[in-house]
């Protein structure tokens, strides 16, 4: 059995404003039902991971974005997802809560540390330097 057979493929969309700060959703749904975290899913069958962040992003905040590098991977459980840092497309920038989150907003430092965010999300994000910048 391969590493990919084993693991659901997931995409995360790392996403920051003009201000620096960082897109999050709070999650309607298990894993970390309740948590704070980059918004992404499961990518779909015959999907790029590209293809699925734009889908899942869209889905999930309402903004349409441009994925960029892959900022890494991380193994929860039975997922691989795989993190791409994301610049915003077009639209009005306005993060809108829909599907599989129930809120939806960019946040600077001292909001990011105000929020329960998901197991490892921020000695993950803070490894790869995509915490909030202002």
């Amino acid at each position: 059995m391969t590493d990919s057979s084993r693991h659901v493929a997931c995409v995360g969309g790392i996403v920051f404003d003009p201000d620096g700060r960082l897109l999050l959703v709070r999650r309607a749904n298990e894993p970390g039902r309740g948590l704070w975290s980059v918004p992404g899913g499961r990518v779909e069958a015959g999907e790029s991971e590209h293809e699925a962040v734009v889908r899942e992003l869209a889905e999930e905040t309402g903004l349409t974005v441009v994925p960029g590098r892959l900022a890494g991977v991380v193994l929860r459980g039975p997922y691989r997802i795989a993190d791409y840092v994301c610049t915003l497309a077009t639209g009005d920038g306005v993060p809108r809560a829909g599907d599989d989150a129930t809120d939806a907003r960019f946040v600077d430092r001292a909001g990011y540390a105000a929020l329960a965010v998901v197991e490892g999300l921020t000695e993950t994000l803070g490894g790869w330097d995509c915490l909030p910048r202002t």
